[in-house]
This record gives structure tokens, C-alpha cells and sequence, in this order.
């Protein structure tokens, strides 16, 4: 196009970055934190910005970023168009965006409900100490090819690459704790083909754009409905077929209600399963909070009829201290 443009993002050295800008740029494609870094440094004026776009709205709008941006617009000329684009947008970032910009107009490329008609959509209903192991078996039997498996938290991410490479699976994860050059490498391993799986959290999966993508593996069901047609749509695309496999624990079932609501449609369940959650494995952990002298003293009661105050007042009080721990 002609149109001279850089970016700069932080992780990595700054000076390759500063002379480019030296050299003029009619358009500058930054992350906050080293965009606010050079304007303190002197290299950067925003004085004669005239449209400000920001880009995946929803996640900059969060509490992780919303001092930055809140930073950059007192800087913004007053006298500007912005823009904001996102493919979702929770009603929560609705109100705030609106906030920002005052009475703006929305416009919808396509309707945020649908779901990529040619992917193929699973639920492994599975409880939280079976997730590794059932993604440990897809892997090893089923997903063949290149996976990308969503989890909710950078620890959790970690964790899983930690339990896949004890499995003999290569993976790696991105997150906000990693560095630039450790996410780029990884990145990069992925789209080669030396990695199995790539581990990453919704922040730091947004830019990703992988060719061919074949499957996507929900570790840990978003709480936001949208974010899980965000997910699934990273296979599945330019006509492509795809899978996506999302694991839901009990407690996260009311997510899954969500998300049907969301695209309409109730989403195939796999039965049958080596690591199916059983009902009965949800009194588990409180069986085994309640400790040695606890449990002989059930036992001795068991004859007990199930009605019988005592018997009551034990469960009362085992509710409330899971209660108190959690």
C-alpha cells in the first residue's frame, strides 16, 4: 500500500523499534506498556494522531489493561476518530466502551452467535483430577495433528505442558508471564510442526493465526459464551473442517448452559468415555477432608438410620467448613 507503518510491542530490545520510528511511520501498530514507555522516553508524540483503533477490545478494556488505556487517551488528541474492534464484546465491556467514546455506532461484520459451520463440536464431561489424562489419551489416540488447547490460567497452562512432556507429548504454552521471544519460538515450533500441542490462555492466544489448524481443545470452559466461539473458530477456517473438544467439570456446567444458549444448538455429548465424570466422584473431595477419627466414626454409624439428627448436624457442619476452605 505504500503506507509507511512499524510496530513495537515490549519483550525485546528497543532500538531496532526506535529507529524505525525515526525514520516516520503514518501508521504505528503498538502494545500499551512499551507504547506509554516511549512517549515517557521522548521518542514518540501522539499530538497528531488522528485515529486511534484499538484492537481486540474486550481484552484491552479488562482490568489487565484499562490504566493504560485510560493513560493513553488523556494523551490522544481530543479532536480524533476511534475505533474499537473485537470479536466479542460481554455487555460489561459494552458499557464501558460506551463510557469511553460516548454515544458511538456498532457495527457487526457477521453475527457473534454463529459458530463455524464445519466444526465438528464435543463435550467430555470429565472430573478435574481425569482432565490431564483424558487429554493425555486424545492426543495419543485421536488428535493427531496440530492442537490447540485453551486454558483459563498461566499456571495452569504450565502445568499442563509439565504433564504432557512426563507423557513423551511436546508442547509449550504462551502466556502473559512468558517473554516475547519465549511465545514468538514457541509460535514458531508450533506452525513447524515440533510441537503436538500449544498450551495458551485467551490473552495470549488472540493473535494467533495458525493455517490448517485441525483441532482445539477447551482444557477449561470459558465463562464468557462468546469466548468460546472465539476459540472454536481458530480451526476450522477458509472452508476447512475442524475439531473442537471442550471438557467440562460439574462446576462448570453452568458455562456450558451459556454457551448453548449462546450459539442455539446443544452440543454433542461423548458417553462412555475411559475418564467419564461419575456422579458419585463429586462427594470425593469432602470424603476425604473429614479426616481418620471422622471417617471410623461414620463407619460406626452407618447402621444408623440416614434420617437421624446427628447424622444431620455431621453434614451441616462438613458444608460449611468446605464452606470456610474454599
Amino acid at each position: 500500500t505504500d503506507i509507511k507503518n512499524t510496530v513495537i510491542f515490549g519483550g525485546v530490545k528497543q532500538t531496532s523499534q526506535v529507529y524505525k520510528l525515526h525514520q516516520g511511520v503514518d501508521v504505528l501498530v503498538a502494545t500499551p506498556g512499551r507504547l506509554l514507555d516511549l512517549i515517557n522516553q521522548r521518542f514518540i508524540s501522539l499530538n497528531d494522531i488522528e485515529h486511534f483503533v484499538l484492537d481486540e477490545a474486550d481484552q484491552m478494556l479488562d482490568m489487565g489493561f484499562i490504566h493504560d488505556i485510560k493513560k493513553l487517551l488523556k494523551i490522544l488528541p481530543a479532536k480524533r476518530q476511534s475505533l474499537f474492534f473485537s470479536a466479542t464484546m460481554p455487555s460489561a465491556i459494552v458499557k464501558l466502551s460506551n463510557e469511553i467514546l460516548g454515544n458511538p455506532a456498532r457495527v457487526t461484520i457477521e453475527p457473534e452467535k454463529t459458530t463455524a459451520e464445519k466444526v465438528e463440536q464435543r463435550i467430555y464431561h470429565v472430573n478435574k483430577k481425569n482432565k490431564t489424562k483424558l487429554l493425555i489419551d486424545l492426543l495419543s489416540k485421536e488428535l493427531n495433528d496440530s492442537t490447540l488447547v485453551f486454558s483459563r490460567t498461566k499456571h495452569g497452562a504450565n502445568k499442563i505442558v509439565k504433564d504432557l512432556d512426563k507423557a513423551g507429548i511436546k508442547s509449550a504454552a504462551i502466556h502473559g508471564n512468558k517473554s516475547q521471544a519465549a511465545r514468538q519460538r514457541a509460535l514458531k515450533q508450533f506452525k513447524d510442526g515440533e510441537l503436538t500441542a500449544l498450551i495458551a490462555t485467551d490473552i495470549a492466544a488472540r493473535g494467533i493465526d495458525i493455517d490448517e489448524l485441525s483441532y482445539v481443545v477447551n482444557y477449561d470452559l470459558p465463562n464468557v459464551p462468546e469466548s468460546y466461539v472465539h476459540r472454536i473458530g481458530r480451526t476450522g477456517r477458509a472452508g476447512a473442517s475442524g475439531l473442537a473438544i471442550s471438557f467440562c467439570m460439574l462446576e462448570e456446567r453452568p458455562f456450558l448452559k451459556d454457551i448453548e444458549k449462546l450459539i442455539k444448538t446443544s452440543i454433542p455429548t461423548v458417553d462412555d468415555h475411559d475418564f467419564e465424570f461419575k456422579m458419585e466422584d463429586a462427594a470425593e473431595p469432602s470424603l476425604k477432608k473429614q479426616g481418620g477419627g471422622r471417617g471410623r466414626s461414620q463407619g460406626r454409624n452407618n447402621n444408623k438410620p440416614k434420617s437421624g439428627g446427628n447424622s444431620s448436624k455431621s453434614s451441616g457442619g462438613n458444608r460449611n467448613r468446605n464452606r470456610n476452605s474454599r
